[in-house]
C-alpha cells in the first residue's frame, strides 16, 4: 500500500520541505491544520513518501462498522472523544514501554474552526519525555512542511506562543482563529 500512497503523493503533486527527522526512535507528529478529508490521504501519502512507521490518533467514530477495519489496517488507534480515560497517562506508558514508537496526530482536534488545540499531544510528549515535530500541510502549495524536532519547557502555553503558532501561522490553507487566540493571549 505504501507504494500507491507514495505513488498518489507525487503524481498529485506534493513535496516536503525541511528535514524529516529519521533518526527518531520516538516522537509526536503534530498535523494542522486538519480542515478537510483529503488531509487524512495527504497523511498517507506523506508517511509513505518518508518511509517511516508512523501510527496515527483519530476520533473513535472512524473505528466502527463498516469501515473501521481499514482505519486500524492503516496504522490508526481511536480516541474516545466523550469519555475520561486519561488518554494522555495511558500513552505515555505505552511509549515508555517500547523501544520505538512514533504517531501522528491533529492538534485542532475536528475539522472546523476551534478557538483553542488540544492539549493532550503537549502532555504526552512531557510525560514520555519525547520530541514533537511540527508538520503543516500547506494546502495551496501542495508542500508538507517539517519543523526540527523539540523537547517542551512544561509551560504549554510559553511553547504555544514561542514555538507552535509561529510555525503554524507560516502556513495557508486553514482556520486561524486558534493561532490568534494564542498571539492574544485569549486561550
Amino acid at each position: 500500500m505504501n507504494f500507491i500512497f507514495r505513488f498518489f503523493f507525487k503524481i498529485l503533486g506534493w513535496k516536503i520541505e525541511g528535514r524529516v527527522p529519521i533518526e527518531l526512535k520516538k516522537g509526536i507528529f503534530v498535523v494542522a491544520p486538519h480542515n478537510s478529508t483529503k488531509d487524512f490521504f495527504v497523511g498517507l501519502g506523506l508517511r509513505a513518501a518518508m518511509k517511516m512507521d508512523i501510527g496515527y490518533l483519530g476520533k473513535a467514530e472512524l473505528f466502527k462498522p463498516p469501515f473501521g477495519f481499514i482505519f486500524r489496517w492503516l496504522g490508526g488507534t481511536p480516541v474516545y472523544r466523550s469519555e475520561k480515560n486519561n488518554l494522555v497517562e495511558s500513552y505515555v506508558n505505552a511509549i515508555n514501554s517500547k523501544e520505538k514508537m512514533l504517531f501522528a496526530l491533529a492538534p485542532e482536534g475536528t475539522r472546523g474552526d476551534v478557538q483553542k488545540l488540544k492539549t493532550g499531544f503537549y502532555y504526552i510528549a512531557e510525560g514520555a519525555k519525547i520530541p514533537i515535530v511540527l508538520v503543516g500541510f500547506d494546502l495551496p502549495l501542495k508542500t508538507c512542511v517539517f519543523s526540527e524536532p523539540f523537547f517542551v519547557s512544561g509551560d504549554f502555553e510559553k511553547d504555544t506562543k514561542e514555538i507552535i503558532v509561529p510555525f503554524f501561522e507560516k502556513i495557508s490553507g486553514f482556520h486561524k482563529s486558534w493561532i490568534e487566540n494564542y498571539k492574544n493571549n485569549k486561550f
